[in-house]
């Protein structure tokens, strides 16, 4: 009975989308994209939404932790949070002056980090003396920093919603605007990426270390990064994000800007405009600001491919906390023929408290707290993992959480889906991407993303029409194919509290 409700709710949703979005189809919704591809190579899509004069961007560059190596781990997400410290016009009292003075800071810098850093006859006085120069020369640049200067601006034309992420394999920049303020838009975007300036770089480096610290801290964050690092063992998927500490505290600004300069080149980007614009009046603002953006020949493709897995690998942590269980199964990427079926078998494992995994083992047998699968872990463009897992609830253990997640799995290895669980599937499939279009933030965003992923953002819409075809016996095919002990890497969090009490309670 809740299955019907639910799928009427969601055919409601999409059809009343069909409403808001001028039709629900692709070919309605392509009358109000226009793409450009400029002549450095940029890409550009507009979508004229006027439901109110505002408007938002997203843009995507297809560079992530995918590209760094080992010395310079962490640096696509500290590049991030450069680009918000300005540029040689906007957070700077004088810029000729603080030019100047950060280049000595980098002169200063590399002496110091030579010295600290080799592997033999290491001077600790002069080390010492070293990091006196460079820290003095930070502060002698210090003095020229107007700081947080590009957000103010931005904040005080009605600016909302600025932030900006980087995952394994892309960065993104975004925020809203009042629809007059586009040109400005098109000065402040294309200038932080034109003109750069690295200033309070390792002052922020400082920053992202404590972030890197505070993920230690956590024993999920301990337990996620040893499970992905034991899953890939060749793939830079295998390595976290923030970047491992050493690296933290040895890259440097010219290692940045070599990065920046490699990979920050319109070949590289997309950027995408939803709100209250005309595509007549934006295209040509767009153009007038970005063009300046030298053309480049867009980076190589990533070489390293995860070679197949041979055995089980198990990973386990003793924490004090409560226990967690994780198990992956490697899976081609997003790119791939099969991705819907994949996408198809999370919804029916993990969507709501009618999926299997959280009647099974949430509401039934009450023996974990939460429990979900999940496709596209650490990130989709590569080769990557669908992830299982769940917390356990007090008394009980991974290994019971391990055993009930693997009848499930035989179960969808084994029996076919009902003709009910397959059709909400791919009702929900078509709500689910109602949600993802509902404000323009979110619709820059997904149209950005797949148009950097797929090279068309239309596969945002046929993905859906991919996942109607989906039949029972798909998902079968699938589940045997990846879901064997061999391509299995488990995830475990065992309670170092539980198994003292254990222990207490023999003894008495």
């Amino acid at each position: 009975m809740k299955g019907t409700v639910g799928a009427s709710v969601a055919i409601v949703l999409y059809g009343a989308w069909g409403t808001a979005a001028q039709g629900q189809d692709l070919a309605s919704f392509e009358k109000r994209v226009t793409k450009r591809m400029l002549e450095n190579g940029l890409i550009v899509l507009v979508v004229e939404r006027p439901e109110a004069p505002v408007f938002s961007f997203f843009t995507h560059v297809d560079v992530g932790s995918d590209r760094e190596y080992p010395g310079i781990t962490g640096l696509a997400h500290m590049f991030e949070h450069m680009a918000f410290k300005g540029t040689d016009k906007i957070g700077t009292k004088n810029y000729p002056a603080e030019k100047e003075a950060l280049v000595k800071v980098e002169q200063a810098y590399q002496a110091y980090d030579r010295e600290r850093r080799k592997e033999t006859g290491s001077d600790e006085k002069k080390v010492a003396a070293l990091e006196k120069t460079w820290k003095d020369a930070m502060s002698e640049a210090q003095q020229y920093v107007v700081e947080n200067e590009f957000g103010q601006i931005i904040e005080q034309k009605g600016g909302t919603g600025l932030n900006a992420f980087t995952d394994n394999e892309e960065t993104g920049y975004h925020y809203s605007l009042p629809s007059n303020d586009l040109e400005l838009w098109a000065y402040l975007e294309s200038e932080r990426f034109l003109h750069p300036v690295l200033r309070e770089f390792y002052k922020e480096r400082d920053v992202v270390h404590e972030e890197r610290r505070l993920s230690e801290s956590q024993p999920m964050g301990r337990l996620i990064e040893q499970f992905t690092g034991a899953a890939f063992i060749a793939h830079p998927y295998g390595k976290p994000v923030v970047g491992w500490p050493s690296d933290l505290e040895a890259f440097s600004a010219t290692d940045a800007e070599k990065f920046y300069k490699k990979y920050y080149v319109p070949s590289n980007m997309v950027v995408t405009l939803v709100g209250d614009l005309k595509p007549s009046e934006a295209m040509p603002i767009v153009e007038k600001y970005f063009t300046r953006l030298p053309a480049q020949v867009k980076p190589e493709p990533l070489r390293t491919i995860e070679p197949p897995q041979k055995a089980e690998r198990i990973v386990i942590l003793h924490e004090t906390s409560q226990p967690v269980f994780i198990e992956g199964y490697h899976k081609p990427g997003a790119r791939d023929k099969d991705d819907a079926i994949y996408d198809a078998l999370q919804d029916l494992l993990s969507n709501g408290r009618t999926s299997r995994l959280y009647r099974a083992l949430v509401r039934d047998k009450r023996i974990a707290a939460t429990s979900a699968g999940f496709n596209g872990f650490p990130g989709a463009k590569y080769p990557n993992l669908f992830v299982f897992y769940a917390v356990s609830t007090p008394g009980h253990t991974p290994e019971e959480i391990r055993d009930a997640i693997h009848q499930e799995i035989e179960r969808v290895k084994t029996q076919d889906i009902s003709d009910e669980e397959l059709q909400m599937i791919k009702t929900r499939a078509k709500a689910d991407l109602v949600r993802q279009l509902a404000d323009n933030e979110g619709l820059a965003l997904q149209l950005g993303t797949y148009e950097s992923l797929f090279g068309d953002w239309r596969q945002l819409f046929r993905h859906v029409d991919d996942i109607e075809k989906v039949a029972k016996a798909d998902i079968r095919r699938v589940a045997q194919a990846i879901f064997v002990d061999s391509n299995r890497t488990v995830g475990i969090i065992e309670s170092s509290k539980l198994a003292q009490a254990g222990n207490t309670e023999e003894k008495e």
